[in-house]
């Protein structure tokens, strides 16, 4: 099995999702891919090496790249609409810094908590001062630490918030969202050592990621999460020709998750229980009515995330939870 390698660089970077993007590079099944990462708001990945303040990538389309800086896209030789993309998380690096925001930045959340922005100055940040409006945290990937100004330490637990393919659908398809075929969907449990399973929408699957977080709370109730950069995503692709799914699952160390997405909170997680109805009666040769009542005695429902628009859910079933012994792919 080959490995590749994908930098943070001109012409394997773009904002958006599109089934009209030429793939970057062209993988087999088995093959794995060492990424780096910018974060997402686009911050050159060398900048901050003395907790500089970043600076805007160049060169950028703005009208192009309006979403989160993606490493991609690749394509999987054989990869077929109907098949399944397996992705395997195998090592997950941060860079040095990260930044994060709160109220101050537009958004209907900062409306619904009473958090209305300011008429002038910045948004309310936690920083490590590195100028007036810095949004800066140091971080240590050796340690997992990361510090702000006021001395508070956090262990970081880094994920990429953005992993997904395109919808076949025509024109540019905004970052933002989660969808069926993966995206943003700012879930905290994908850590090193998970397999997400993507359905594939277009041909060669077209997989593209980005948004590094070094931690994030189920919510990321502020907008953000710590964003950073990445010094290394390596990711392992596997393609399942007859696997067929209509919304991602995971295998994570946390246990088995399955996803609901949409605009009305309450349609999310009856659509992530549905699905993870579905993986049970799959794993247990349980039906429908007996996999949901087991479900309400051993499935935790999460809120992945309520800053994307279509809102996120994902239902856990731990390893232990049935029986050990099946919790295997």
């Amino acid at each position: 099995m080959a490995v590749h390698s994908l930098k943070a660089e001109p012409k394997n970077l773009h904002g958006f999702f599109s089934r009209d993007l030429s793939a970057v590079l062209t993988v087999d099944t088995g093959d794995t891919v060492r990424y780096e990462t910018l974060d997402a708001g686009w911050g050159a990945l060398q900048q901050a090496k003395n907790l500089g303040i970043p600076q805007d990538f160049a060169p950028r389309d703005r009208q192009r790249d309006f979403g989160h800086a993606l490493t991609g896209p690749l394509a999987v030789r054989g990869a077929e609409p109907g098949m399944t993309l397996e992705v395997r998380v195998n090592r997950i690096r941060t860079g040095t810094w990260g930044w994060s925001a709160g109220p101050g930045l537009p958004s209907q959340m900062d409306e619904r908590l009473g958090f209305a922005k300011a008429p002038s100055g910045p948004p309310a940040v936690i920083t490590v001062p590195t100028g007036d409006q810095a949004t800066m945290w140091s971080l240590d990937p050796n340690q997992g630490l990361a510090h702000n100004r006021l001395g508070q330490t956090l262990r970081m637990r880094p994920f990429m918030g953005v992993m997904g393919m395109p919808a076949n659908e025509p024109g540019v398809q905004t970052t933002f969202p989660p969808r069926f075929c993966g995206g943003n969907l700012d879930c905290k449990e994908l850590v090193e050592q998970s397999r997400l399973y993507l359905p594939i929408a277009v041909e060669g699957g077209l997989f593209s990621l980005g948004d590094g977080h070094a931690v994030q709370g189920d919510g990321e109730v502020a907008g953000p999460a710590l964003a950073c950069p990445m010094e290394l995503v390596e990711l392992e692709f596997h393609l399942h020709t007859r696997m067929q799914l209509s919304l991602p699952r995971a295998f994570t160390p946390a246990g088995w998750l399955t996803f609901g997405f949409h605009e009305d909170l309450n349609e999310a997680w009856a659509i992530a229980t549905r699905e993870m109805v579905q993986l049970m009666g799959e794993f247990y040769q349980l039906q429908p009515k007996e996999a949901l009542a087991l479900a309400s005695l051993v499935m935790d429902l999460r809120i992945t995330q309520v800053v994307n628009g279509v809102r996120g859910v994902h239902a856990l079933l731990a390893h232990d939870a049935i029986d050990a012994s099946k919790n295997g792919v």
